[in-house]
């Protein structure tokens, strides 16, 4: 069975959204190393389930690899594929596939926190438009998308950071970017 075309953020519909999800962790038991090491072997462990439910469709289990593809059931009518681009020690790229409600990348990376030899940060960053103008609509203009993904991410860091086993130094933090199609740009953080 062929696997679905990619779907990069050029071919999408609306503004681009760039969205960095991080959590900085103090004390953990594990280097960002180890700590990525786990979560390139369990991707699906550290996703909520009933939000975001992976199921890897290529590629071995307890491993990530590029070219690896998950099948991604997600809350509501918006079911999507992915498939690992990029992975070294500290991080791992997935690239949405054709009939995904995005069209982009996200990436996921572990880095000792600046100045901190004690901490480090877990970090998401997406660039992504909606693949087309319905789901552009539901997402941004609606906004159920947008706060289900947000939820996904904000759990998927405190998963990693719990993980750790170190002491999370506050919520996560997430900012969005939105690049609109007239050249705009307005950020936003919370």
């Amino acid at each position: 069975m062929a696997s679905p075309s990619a779907q990069p953020a050029a071919q999408g519909s609306g503004p681009a959204l760039e969205r960095r999800y991080y959590i900085d962790v103090e004390r953990p038991h594990l280097t960002p190393t180890q700590l990525m090491a786990a979560v390139q072997a369990d991707v699906p462990k550290f996703s909520p389930g009933l939000l975001a439910d992976f199921e890897r469709t290529r590629g071995q289990e307890g491993s990530l690899r590029a070219g690896d593809e998950f099948h991604i059931k997600i809350f509501g009518p918006w079911n999507g594929s992915v498939r690992v681009t990029d992975v070294g020690p500290t991080f791992f790229e997935f690239l949405t596939l054709e009939g995904h409600p995005e069209a982009g990348r996200i990436r996921f990376e572990t880095h000792p926190l600046d100045g901190r030899p004690d901490a480090l940060r877990f970090e998401i960053h997406s660039l992504a438009r909606s693949r087309d103008g319905l789901v552009a609509f539901a997402y941004d203009t609606l906004g159920g998308g947008k706060l289900m993904q947000e939820a996904t991410w904000v759990e998927f860091c405190e998963r990693v950071a719990q993980a750790s086993g170190g002491q999370a130094l506050g919520p996560v933090v997430v900012e969005t970017t939105r690049h609109a199609e007239d050249g705009s740009v307005r950020q936003t953080s919370r």
